[in-house]
């Protein structure tokens, strides 16, 4: 069966049961922690996937990797995934969670990057404009990077704006070209 399939069933089932005990918003920080873990930790990986390790430190360990004060029901939805012997795929369950619970709540990534850092007030009139423009919340991110020389990248959704000097400069390099 394919992993996409099952990741999103589970995912499915354990955003249903989040919003039916009003705990959708604790689960989604939990799945983000786990996700974020996964990729920060590679070994977590390799343990989890370890038979030799028991279901108990399976269990003990994916909490702790889902942050502090883990919520009964993603205790129990792990339980259920170690129980079921899938968790090989539970990185996907986490993931799927996370694509699921942004679309029902209209939540949108955007990302700023730009030269130089920028005020906070610069940032948040970027993020409104970004929320007017979807009708939705954005999870906003800014990023200084140097190499751009000026101007600023803005991405969201499938939107990208290259308004950096970097980029012009290639572009006025490539007419010169011709």
């Amino acid at each position: 069966m394919d992993l996409g399939v099952i990741s999103v069933r589970y995912a499915r089932a354990l955003l249903k049961s989040a919003m039916e005990q009003k705990s959708e918003d604790k689960v989604y920080a939990e799945m983000e922690t786990l996700s974020r873990s996964y990729l920060d930790m590679p070994g977590l990986r390799t343990a989890i996937e370890n038979p030799m390790l028991m279901d108990d430190r399976k269990q003990m360990l994916l909490e702790t990797a889902s942050g502090n004060d883990v919520s009964e029901l993603t205790k129990k939805f792990i339980a259920l995934v170690l129980n079921e012997g899938r968790e090989k795929v539970l990185q996907f369950m986490a993931a799927s969670y996370i694509t699921l619970y942004r679309k029902q709540k209209n939540i949108i990534r955007g990302k700023l990057t730009t030269a130089t850092a920028v005020s906070h007030a610069v940032e948040a009139k970027m993020q409104q404009m970004v929320e007017s423009r979807t009708q939705g919340v954005v999870e906003f991110n800014t990023e200084v990077a140097p190499e751009i020389i000026g101007g600023f990248i803005l991405e969201y959704d499938t939107y990208r704006m290259d308004a950096s000097v970097r980029t012009k400069l290639h572009s006025m390099f490539v007419e010169l070209k011709k």
